[in-house]
């Protein structure tokens, strides 16, 4: 397979640029043009081509994509134009932001500029700058040639970068990287135009109906107690953090705030109103991604816009501006986003969701047998810990809100949570518990899995053990490495799980550690470390699932725990049930480990719940 390395200038000026708009919007506007392009097939001495559109795609068609691994810096962008303005689709696409981000981690840059440095592959120059608002016609010849080596300089960092990269780099990593690029680049859904067009006008006339029911005012919207009341009054816990400047808790109410971001994009479209409203905006996220939506449905079909390694533990996640990560799913208006996302004529989506995989993983893990078998034989494990909780005699008389108890706690106690977090937790699901109810069920929880608990420890270990560079056990034995070279947790992809620049202060309670991140300095802890580790591993099991789907079967989304495959309609019975093998299939690296899954059926995203 040669391997084939890309690069495209393209026109941009102030207002038509990717820092404006979205990559999609981009590359379908009638403003796009091909400046030229830059292409080195395997380690000969990369050309510049500038012409025409048809004489650049006379040019691109010359060489075998049939049998190359295409690579670029930022393959969304050069990929799609490949795709979409050439129609040239490459046996594997690879891509060395995706590669940076899962060797480097996601607490750093990773612009060619950046990760040429941190390599010393060279400099990146900055002829680009000079091509704002230029077409190709108003380059001159000298012009055209400095550009050219500008962008065979891109060419050859990015092809230096690849092979400093790829050297260790899982295989099936990049098969990976592969199938989620292809999510975005060879577009397979449509949109419902008419669906959409009709929830932008329910959610406007909602919006404003929620707003002058509240009859908030300015004074409630700024003051952060009132503000923290009005949120309360909806179910939602107002997102806190230590002030740097009293070191003291308060209101995470600021724009930049993690926690306050996340409530713009919270399912209930009445906070996602608040937010939008204190924040001054005139459109909630609901509103602005549905009119996205709209203007894409306009353009053609949907680009699957998934980033990998998108998080710390190596979950995807959502870009482009469109983060199909959280699309709302509660209540007929929540759906309509997802049913908007529709297969194309003749076919079906089939959305698999590993069941319960982190609560499995954890106790795995942990060695929690009982737990393990329970999952294993498919037991009902949330009745079985209510039993615990309530001291019922059997498993039938544990009522629906002691199962939703068991539930909650099944699922959230396996990393440490206390007792103020669970009550909190449970609030939000509008169930009330006082805090020395919730003080017993930690206990129960605590108690009944002692080994879960004891995890917490030995990760709490494993940090003061990367603190002062030893290794130290992790789980159960052959499924993590403990490094101290690398800083973190050798997981079964090949890839770190690595907690940078970790720092330790002495406290009344015992060592406390931070490690560094783009925000700042973030706690870590045991139970933490387990709540990452968990959901690492569970990455590492969807990822190779995905790889073992037919590739008839198409993997057109991934979200979370689940992926989505569009399928011939004569053929859902034997996909669906070919699908399921493939997402209950166990690695030979978590033998034991008791996975399960369910699946929907439908001609659109939210019919398949």
């Amino acid at each position: 397979m040669d391997l084939i390395t890309v690069d495209f200038e393209t026109y941009y000026d102030k207002d038509f640029s990717l820092s404006k708009i979205t990559t999609e919007e981009y590359i379908r506007s009638r403003l796009f043009e091909v400046i030229g392009v830059g292409i080195k097939v395997n380690n000969e001495p990369t050309a510049w081509a500038s012409g025409t559109h048809e004489q650049t795609s006379k040019y691109l068609h010359k060489f075998d994509w049939d049998n190359a691994m295409v690579v670029a810096h930022n393959t969304l962008f050069d990929g799609a134009i490949l795709k979409w303005r050439f129609d040239i689709n490459p046996k594997m696409w690879a891509d060395t932001m995706c590669m940076s981000r899962a060797l480097r981690g996601v607490e750093v840059g990773h612009s060619l500029m950046a990760v040429a440095k941190h390599y010393g592959a060279g400099v990146k120059g900055t002829e680009v700058l000079a091509a704002k608002g230029k077409r190709r016609e108003d380059f001159s010849r000298e012009e055209i040639s400095r550009y050219g080596d500008y962008c065979i300089n891109d060419v050859e960092l990015t092809h230096k970068l690849f092979k400093r990269m790829v050297r260790g780099f899982p295989a099936q990593e990049l098969r990976i990287i592969d199938k989620t690029l292809r999510m975005f680049i060879d577009t397979t859904l449509d949109l419902d135009l008419g669906l959409l067009e009709e929830h932008l006008s329910d959610t406007k006339e909602r919006k404003e109906r929620l707003l002058q029911e509240a009859r908030v005012d300015k004074d409630s919207l700024m003051s952060n107690p009132k503000f923290a009341g009005l949120l309360i009054e909806l179910g939602v816990e107002p997102p806190k953090k230590i002030s740097a400047t009293t070191g003291e808790e308060t209101f995470a109410f600021a724009k930049t705030d993690e926690g306050f971001k996340a409530l713009q994009e919270h399912e209930n479209v009445a906070v996602q109103t608040l937010v939008a409203a204190r924040l001054g905006n005139k459109s909630t996220l609901e509103e602005t991604r549905t009119q996205r939506f709209i203007d894409i449905a306009k353009r053609g079909n949907l680009p699957v816009p998934i980033q990998y390694y998108a998080a710390h533990t190596g979950r995807w996640g959502g870009t482009d501006k469109i983060n199909l990560q959280n699309l709302p799913s509660r209540g007929a208006n929540g759906k309509k986003l997802k049913s908007s996302i529709i297969a194309p004529e003749g076919y079906k989506l089939i959305d698999c969701d590993s069941s319960q995989i982190e609560a499995r993983v954890l106790a795995w893990l942990a060695g929690q047998d009982d737990l393990t078998t329970a999952f294993a034989n498919g037991e009902d494990v949330y009745k079985q810990m209510a039993t615990k909780i309530y001291g019922a005699n059997r498993e039938e008389d544990v009522t629906k809100d002691q199962r939703f108890v068991g539930k909650t706690t099944i699922l959230g106690a396996g990393y440490g949570m206390g007792a103020v977090r669970f009550q909190d937790q449970l609030a939000s699901f509008g169930f009330d518990m006082d805090i020395d109810e919730a003080r017993r069920v930690i206990r129960v929880y605590r108690d009944s899995n002692w080994k879960i608990s004891h995890l917490w420890r030995e990760a709490q270990n494993v940090l003061k053990a990367l603190y002062y560079g030893n290794s130290a056990p992790l789980g159960l034995k052959g499924v993590l490495q403990v490094d101290p070279g690398k800083g973190g947790v050798l997981l079964p992809s090949g890839l770190y799980l690595r907690y940078p620049e970790l720092q330790a202060e002495q406290e009344e309670r015992g060592l406390q550690f931070t490690y560094k991140t783009r925000e700042g300095p973030k706690k870590i802890y045991g139970g933490k470390v387990v709540e990452n580790v968990c959901q690492a591993i569970a990455r590492c099991i969807i990822g190779e699932q995905m790889l073992k789907i037919p590739k008839e079967y198409k993997v057109v989304l991934t979200v979370h725990d689940s992926i989505v495959c569009c399928v011939p309609e004569t053929e859902v019975s034997d996909a669906q049930v070919s699908i399921e093998k493939c997402m209950r299939w166990i690695p030979e690296w978590a033998e034991g480990l008791p996975l399960d899954c369910e699946s929907g059926v439908g001609d659109s995203y939210g019919d398949c719940e």
